[in-house]
């Protein structure tokens, strides 16, 4: 019997569960660590993509097939170098029976509960071809249905979870069973109270990890990736870009809101609740240790790290209504909340007011639509412009430190500030920029904060 009072959650990304070898790396990081006793996989890697294309693309019947097929390949592979089991081969093509029903379903492209259902098989198939890699390597391990336990309400696509239920759920039935296996679930989706299969939204592997660490009073969490912990930026950007051993829930919450790819932003949420700390590592070089975000850093700096969101809007309402005015920007929001728009920094003026929306490819813009700028234009002038990215430095007290935003605007003062924010919080001062300098404000920023620094 193992012992379940100090837990551990472990979760894997896509590449991490790539393809055989990579599942081997990651089940051999859950068996070292007597502690985990919950893992979470996401889908292999590509099978997500190809199930969003099926979900979203109007496609023929022989371009259906080739993308099943596609998918079929993917985790046939798995299966065949596991030695193709009997029972495990059974269950998945039972699951590939289901996909290729929903693939070719008439209605796919139209009803958000059949593209969630849809949706959730690349984690259903992962599960089960991860639980028998575990299980051959001599440890007990099976597939358990996380939507037994992760309620949410029936918003498909993005399903909020109902903390209480999950907890109660969790305890239920999900606890009883670590005792006797390592319980592999899926991440990102869930179910509501009649039973119908949701989803978080895209990247939502991280936060079902968090919400079970924390139903079931885990003491850590553990999101594996294909990067070596959280960076003082993105890698990709610059060279120069450095792992970091400690974040604060604060920092890591600011960074994964404003851009930060590494961490899902609700993820933070059930995490500081219950005070369970996270790490953030690489499946592919776990000896290289990685992240720790703990409540509390030992060293808490000015600058911690920068982030990047692309794709973003700005949309400017001006009237001279507004001057010594009561209740226009409440009309505002009203409008704005009503048609789901999520809103980011906001900047007023005595007759103006701005803010931001997220624009990732066939989102706010398409929500931003004729109906919103119309409601919107019967209050007054509407301004929107798009191509700007998102530019955020992260840390602590910069509100109050001395010359804190002033060595940031002296490395950018080459380049254009559309719109300058500091956060309602110490942690973040954010800017708009043009998507075109966008990796060079990172990395003048980057070479003044932590590079010169460092020397």
């Amino acid at each position: 019997m193992a012992d379940v009072s100090q837990l551990n959650v472990a979760k894997f990304g896509g590449t991490s569960v790539a393809n055989y070898q990579a599942m081997c790396n990651c089940a051999k990081i859950v068996i070292n660590n007597p502690a985990t006793r919950v893992v979470v996989v996401s889908a292999s890697a590509g099978v997500t993509n190809y199930l969003v294309e099926l979900s979203q693309t109007p496609l023929n019947k022989d371009q259906i097939a080739t993308v099943v097929e596609n998918i079929r390949q993917i985790q046939y592979s798995i299966l065949n170098d596991l030695g193709k089991p009997a029972e495990v081969a059974y269950k998945l093509e039972a699951l590939l029976h289901i996909l290729e029903q929903l693939a070719y379903h008439e209605e796919i492209l139209h009803r958000t509960d059949l593209k969630d259902e849809l949706l959730s098989l690349g984690e259903r198939m992962s599960s089960l071809l991860f639980a028998e890699v575990v299980s051959q390597m001599g440890t007990p391990a099976e597939k358990f249905d996380v939507r037994k336990v992760l309620r949410t309400d029936s918003e498909f696509s993005k399903g909020a979870p109902q903390i209480a239920e999950i907890k109660t759920l969790s305890q239920q039935l999900l606890l009883p069973e670590l005792s006797r296996a390592i319980q592999v679930v899926q991440g990102f989706i869930g179910a509501d109270e009649q039973g119908n299969t949701t989803t978080l939204g895209r990247g939502g592997s991280d936060f079902t990890a968090a919400l079970l660490a924390e139903a079931l009073d885990a003491q850590t969490c553990e999101i594996w990736t294909d990067v070596i912990g959280v960076y003082t930026t993105d890698p990709r950007i610059t060279d120069k870009a450095r792992p970091l051993p400690e974040l604060s829930f604060e920092e890591a919450a600011e960074m994964a809101t404003f851009g930060a790819k590494v961490l899902h932003p609700a993820t933070m949420e059930p995490a500081l609740r219950q005070d369970i700390k996270v790490f953030v590592g690489s499946s592919k070089e776990p000896e290289k240790g990685g992240t720790w975000i703990v409540r509390n850093c030992d060293h808490e700096p000015h600058y911690r790290a920068i982030t990047r969101r692309k794709d973003q809007v700005m949309v400017t309402l001006k009237t001279p209504k507004m001057l010594h005015a009561q209740g226009f920007l409440q009309t505002v929001f009203t409008i704005i909340a009503k048609h789901k728009l999520s809103v980011d920094l906001v900047t007023t003026s005595e007759i103006s007011v701005s803010f931001t929306l997220d624009n990732p490819p066939n989102s706010a813009v398409q929500k931003l639509n004729s109906k919103v700028l119309e409601e919107l234009r019967a209050l007054c002038e509407v301004v929107v412009e798009e191509n700007f990215d998102l530019v955020t430095v992260v840390g602590n007290k910069m509100h109050s430190g001395a010359g804190v935003s002033s060595k940031i605007f002296d490395a950018v003062s080459a380049y254009n500030l559309r719109m300058i924010c500091f956060g309602a919080n110490p942690h973040n001062l954010s800017f708009l920029v043009s998507d075109k300098d966008s990796t060079d404000v990172v990395k003048v920023l980057h070479q003044k904060l932590f590079e010169e620094q460092a020397a």
